[in-house]
């Protein structure tokens, strides 16, 4: 299948991770799968991939470091446990990273940098000179300095625009969720997984349902507009399962898993 070929010889690889997937359901960070995590992606780059990581979790980082019960529900109080919460991400992804030879550097932005032609032209520059100095880049939404006119809302979105920019070829969300389903599988045991989606419509926005996490902000509705904006530049989206990241090797060995939103031509 054409669509497979194409995933399997991708070479610019958007990963995007999630809240739930970087966190126990207690919001602390699940180290054990960061580490996992940074070990498939230090590997697909040893294979000659270029990578960026899109992670969530800077908010739930910090609510762990404070020991905060859950995250905080006023703007000021979500900025501050930002700041934090972000140093302390960065430093376990350093630290991980370099184990296996890579440096990482970080990418913090808001939305009015994509919607700036000049600043977006700047931002690309940056994250393309780090990936010409075999840098991970590590993007992640600005939350210190966010406010309701210059986030994104969501990092799903935040992924799709980043590989837009940058010219990827595969966006591959990790979540908490297989994929996408014909039905709620929180609520029907019989929901089929949906393998691959060649055209997003209302057939397939009505599929989607909201976060069942307390932690994060996505659901299935934040993918499939991530999936739309990456696929109106001709890139392919893969949602799926990030509970084991080596599910990464899978996907580029030419494994349909999760479901593949397929980027228009």
């Amino acid at each position: 299948m054409e669509i497979i070929n194409e995933i399997q010889n991708a070479k610019k690889i958007i990963v995007k991770v999630g809240t739930s997937t970087l966190s126990y359901p207690n919001g602390k960070l699940n180290l054990r799968r960061i580490e996992k995590l940074t070990r498939v992606l230090a590997n697909l780059k040893n294979q000659g991939k270029d990578i960026l990581l899109v992670s969530s979790g800077a908010i739930g980082a910090g609510v762990a470091k404070l020991g905060l019960s859950e995250r905080p529900h006023d703007t000021i109080g979500k900025q501050a446990t930002a700041a934090v919460g972000q140093c302390e991400l960065m430093n376990i992804y350093g630290r991980l990273f370099s184990e296996y030879g890579y440096t990482v550097g970080q990418v913090l932005v808001t939305k009015d940098v994509v919607d700036n032609p000049v600043r977006q032209e700047n931002a690309k520059n940056a994250i393309n000179r780090l990936m010409e100095m075999d840098v991970i880049p590590i993007i992640n939404e600005n939350d210190t300095v966010s406010v309701e006119e210059i986030e994104f809302g969501d990092n799903d979105s935040l992924s799709a625009m980043v590989a837009s920019v940058t010219g990827a070829d595969v966006l591959v969300i990790l979540s908490d969720i297989d994929g996408l389903f014909d039905s709620d599988p929180n609520e029907n045991d019989t929901a089929s997984l949906i393998r691959i989606v060649h055209e997003i419509n209302d057939d397939i926005r009505a599929m989607a349902g909201g976060s069942h996490t307390r932690f994060g902000t996505g659901g299935m509705m934040t993918k499939i507009h991530a999936a739309e904006i990456a696929g109106a530049h001709g890139i392919h989206t893969i949602v799926t399962n990030g509970e084991n990241p080596g599910i990464l090797y899978d996907i580029f060995d030419g494994k349909v898993e999760g479901t593949i939103f397929e980027g228009s031509k």
